[in-house]
């Protein structure tokens, strides 16, 4: 079996490993005779003062290097990912998997199906459970992996088989109580699928999940996405409005008896249930310290809360100026003191259907601040997965350039980045920023998932 080598990506300048004759390209072998199966082995095992590194040289030579240091000092070496070792792949086949009901011809990487701890406390991916022996659970908590989001939809051990189609997936409750023994908190989700495992099996997972706090830090409940392409695998009802006003009322109960006894909701509802029920969405505080926003669970109250106050700042910015003007005996300003620092800005904003009455709400109310602005708001349908996937983040290209295509989209079209692959400028069918632009003839500005930012780009500067 070929030996496992871990390439090094560079060498922080001044460090230690840098003195001890390590360089980019290098590959670590060992750390005291321990091989490297991933940045946590990494990491501990550097932790002592007396380390034995075996480092392979990027001419073939093998270099046995001998460290003596601080207590936890870093070694001052980074790698090409944090995973270093290839991630876990999901073993279920879960009725109401999404990556299933994915067209083909998409690329690779979407279809992967990621179930590793270590992405779940690297990058707030939720995990199963199903793949891991109670072995994996200890070494979460010898390495302090805390906190880990698990993906439980059931506590009822028969329907989460069932639903996962994995014969190991029944114990997920001994698993999250052995991670909470070992001092690990628990971020818990809840797909809802309508008719499965909703209502009495919702009741019995949330009281279940709830006597498990406070190492069950939180539960959110998120609607199933159905996409069109669903043909051979499991029925799966969508929610409608009435059935999702259903859900809220239920879950709003136990958010008031989990508030009585600990003092916090513990289970948040998905911002999708509101918008399909056509009610409110819940005030910025009723999200508490937003432990489920990596889920998308009050992204919306966020939003709004970053955008009002940041519009507070400029309204307090705009009169002390105006203060000053008047102190110093300066002409009064006509008309809109706003109106008088822009020229005339014309722009479009595309969103998904679920997002389109608050992003069109936010607008105007800039609008009517901002007499220089002319912002036209467009709502994007979902053709690519089908009528029933509403959110912004899940829009394509194409679906972008058929829907605007001859409209009038101003000077400007902002997009969300929420519909971008992270760190780059592609969507989820591969068509680019730069592709929009030359389509449509139009310049496209980012807006990252933030209030304030999105003040900034409708504006086009910041204040």
């Amino acid at each position: 079996m070929k030996e496992q080598v871990i390439p090094i990506k560079s060498v922080l300048p001044g460090s230690i490993a840098e003195e001890g004759g390590i360089e980019a390209g290098d590959a670590i072998l060992s750390v005291n005779g321990e091989k490297i199966r991933d940045i946590f082995d990494y990491r501990f095992l550097i932790t002592n003062e007396n380390l034995v590194l075996e480092i392979l040289k990027q001419d073939g030579e093998l270099w046995e290097i001998e460290i003596e240091k601080e207590e936890y000092e870093d070694l001052g070496l980074e790698f090409e990912s944090l995973m270093i070792d290839d991630a876990k792949s999901c073993k279920n086949k879960c009725v109401f998997c999404f990556i299933d009901q994915l067209p083909k011809g998409m690329r690779d990487t979407l279809y992967f199906k990621d179930d590793d701890s270590r992405l779940s406390f690297f990058m707030g991916n939720y995990i199963t459970l199903t793949n891991m022996t109670f072995e994996d659970i200890n070494r979460i908590i010898k390495y302090k992996m805390s906190p880990i989001n698990v993906s439980v939809h059931t506590t009822n051990p028969d329907l989460r088989v069932f639903m996962l189609k994995n014969k190991n997936a029944g114990d997920v409750v001994e698993k999250i109580q052995k991670l909470i023994d070992g001092g690990i908190e628990v971020n818990c989700q809840i797909v809802l699928c309508r008719e499965i495992n909703d209502e009495k099996e919702l009741e019995r997972s949330l009281k279940e999940l709830g006597e498990l706090y406070p190492g069950v830090k939180s539960v959110s409940v998120v609607p199933v996405g159905i996409t069109k392409y669903r043909e051979g695998l499991c029925y799966l009802k969508p929610y409608d409005m009435e059935a999702s006003a259903k859900v809220i009322k239920q879950i709003e109960s136990w958010q008031k008896k989990f508030l009585d006894k600990f003092g916090k909701r513990v289970v948040y509802i998905a911002d999708e249930f509101y918008i399909m029920a056509e009610e409110n969405i819940p005030a910025y505080e009723a999200y508490e310290d937003f432990p489920q926003i990596e889920n998308g669970v009050g992204l919306i109250a966020q939003f709004k809360q970053e955008f009002m106050e940041y519009l507070e700042q400029l309204e307090h910015r705009s009169f002390e100026q105006e203060n000053k003007l008047e102190q110093e005996n300066k002409l009064k300003l006509k008309g809109s003191k706003d109106t008088q620092k822009f020229e005339l800005r014309n722009i479009s904003i595309a969103t998904g259907v679920s997002s389109y009455l608050h992003i069109r709400e936010m607008a105007e109310k800039l609008q009517q601040k901002y007499n220089h602005l002319n912002i036209k708001i467009y709502k994007i349908e979902n053709h690519f997965f089908g009528e029933n996937v509403t959110v912004t983040g899940l829009l394509t290209g194409q679906d972008i350039l058929e829907q605007l295509k001859g409209k009038d989209l101003g000077e400007e079209l902002l997009l969300s980045r929420s519909m971008l692959r992270s760190g780059e400028e592609v969507l989820l069918d591969d068509y680019t920023i730069k592709d929009i632009e030359q389509k449509l003839k139009i310049n496209v500005s980012i807006v990252d998932n933030s209030g304030k930012d999105f003040i900034v780009k409708v504006l086009g500067k910041e204040l």
